[in-house]
């Protein structure tokens, strides 16, 4: 989705899709939680576009572990055995206690690509 501020210049403030770009290469963010979801160390799990100079777009998965000790190795390891095309997996994982949720209770994507545009600045 795409706004013009006062000046007339476009910004970009979110998606309509759920759909990454890696370099050309279409990424549909339910696919691959969807998947992710399937691990049974996985209690919830959403997939977000991060900028990149080279791909245009990376994907980040931010995801809500079952216990302790699950490793982004395992993750990878997992959707590989699951089939997924080496472009489509995700390019950073992160584990958080919980994932923010909008104020109709869905999972608030725009917060987590936030956190990521945080830490990339800090």
């Amino acid at each position: 989705m795409v706004v013009a501020d006062e000046r007339g210049y476009l910004r970009v403030v979110g998606r309509v899709k759920d759909q990454i770009n890696r370099g050309g290469e279409k990424i549909a963010a339910e696919e691959i939680e969807h998947l992710l979801l399937q691990h049974p160390h996985v209690a919830q799990a959403a997939l977000v576009a991060m900028p990149d100079a080279m791909l245009g777009e990376k994907s980040c998965a931010f995801i809500v572990p079952r216990g302790d000790g699950l490793k982004s190795v395992a993750l990878r390891r997992f959707l590989r055995e699951q089939g997924v095309a080496d472009y489509k997996l995700p390019d950073r994982f992160e584990l958080l206690d919980t994932l923010p949720l909008t104020h109709v209770g869905k999972i608030d994507k725009q917060a987590l690509r936030g956190m990521l545009a945080a830490a990339a600045g800090a």
